[in-house]
């Protein structure tokens, strides 16, 4: 066993003992060493209509995208870092067989899924299967995350800020907001306008602002009809809206590792919505271009800032977190905020001179860079994996030996 983490230690974690996590300086040894032997497969989503990609296609509740372009942004820091052995796979059924033949040792996923319900959960699962560590959320977590009406309702328990809401299903019959007990308890201090989207998706696709309460039959079953999935109603809030990232607790500056006493939690900006929007809308109607985001300034805005980092924090530990999320909010007429939804696989696309994404867009505040980006999300999650699953990591750790 590597004296980096020494035997003894890990016979303690394999035995329930306390486990104790690298210091900085070995985890910097441990990548550095890691680098021209961990053959990485960084997962994007598989196509349905590809042959051999699943036995039979099926409906997409949520709205499909295969982040192959930013995978591909992901491999090349991977590879400015110094990781020799890393390539791409897609998501689908043939996932299994292709990374034991390329002998994947971790995977990186940045996947939405390919069909079906639930979809961001199913790469974790297989990676649970395999038996292959991988960088990003287990699959309960992935799925409470992506799921709007499970995660706030997690929300609620905890006691954290988020707008009114229910959901409907047209199992149920035709949504009658009149004689709907729940939706009166609900939103029994709130008059309209609601805001309708599915339970799962992304980009703010079929998300629908309505202002008459008789409309919301219409709009709940035209977004059920497109997904085929529960409707969320919630109130809409008409304040200002903000982002938030919340990550591990090492981080990378510069190339060089620091570990934190709590979650890193960063990148707040206001979108800035133009006149004719009443949400941002979505980014493959829009792309994230530089006047569509601002980075807050630490003086200016220090009261929003501490607000939103304080629920950054909050949701990473009380959600038991292990990878990076982002967390949109908007503020109600009053100025509090409140939690709209959480993204388990936000937008790492390498911001170019044009567009970029609502995590970077915050970075340069931090003295961080795109590359520091993706090493400190690799180190967090080898960080824990090394000191916490060992069992999953014996290939890893055979590396080091």
């Amino acid at each position: 066993m590597l004296d980096l983490l020494p035997s003894t230690n890990a016979h303690a974690r394999m035995a329930g003992a306390a486990a104790t996590p690298p210091t900085v300086e070995q985890l910097e040894s441990i990548i550095e060493r890691l680098a021209s032997r961990l053959r990485i497969g960084v997962v994007f989503g598989g196509d349905k209509s590809v042959e051999g990609a699943v036995i039979n296609q099926a409906a997409n509740p949520r709205s499909w995208k295969s982040y192959e372009v930013v995978a591909n942004d992901i491999a090349a820091a991977l590879g400015r870092l110094g990781f020799r052995h890393v390539g791409l796979f897609p998501d689908d059924m043939r996932l299994g067989e292709q990374m034991r033949e390329g002998e994947i040792q971790l995977a990186w996923l940045n996947t939405g899924g390919v069909q079906g319900y639930d979809p961001m959960a199913h790469a974790p699962a297989m990676m649970e299967l395999f038996g292959i560590p991988y960088i990003g959320h287990d699959p309960l977590t992935v799925g409470t995350l992506d799921n709007k009406h499970a995660f706030k309702r997690d929300l609620v328990c905890l006691g954290l800020p988020t707008a009114p809401f229910i959901t409907w299903h047209l199992a149920r019959g035709p949504f009658r907001p009149q004689v709907n007990s729940r939706f009166a308890r609900a939103f029994k201090d709130h008059w309209g306008p609601y805001l309708v989207k599915p339970v799962s998706g992304r980009a703010s696709l079929h998300v629908h602002v309505v202002d008459d309460v008789a409309d919301l039959p219409e709009i709940v079953a035209e977004v059920y009809h497109a997904t085929q999935n529960h409707v969320l109603i919630e109130a809409f809030l008409p304040g200002r809206e903000f982002c938030i990232a919340a990550s591990g607790p090492i981080t990378a500056r510069g190339g060089h590792l620091m570990r934190r006493s709590e979650p890193f939690v960063f990148s707040p900006v206001e979108r800035v919505l133009q006149t004719d929007e009443r949400f941002a809308a979505s980014m493959d109607v829009r792309p994230i271009t530089q006047d569509r985001v601002r980075a807050l300034d630490p003086t200016q805005d220090f009261a929003t800032i501490a607000q939103l980092n304080e629920i950054g924090r909050q949701v990473y530990l009380d959600f038991h977190l292990e990878s990076l999320i982002r967390l949109d909010l908007r503020a109600d007429a009053a100025g509090k905020l409140h939690i709209l939804e959480a993204n388990p696989k936000p937008d790492l696309k390498f911001p170019t001179g044009q567009t970029t994404n609502l995590i970077c867009a915050g970075l340069p505040a931090y003295g961080m860079s795109y590359d520091d980006l993706i090493l400190s999300l690799l180190a967090t999650r080898l960080d824990f994996l090394l000191t916490y699953r060992p069992a999953l990591m014996q290939r890893v750790q055979a590396l080091l030996d």
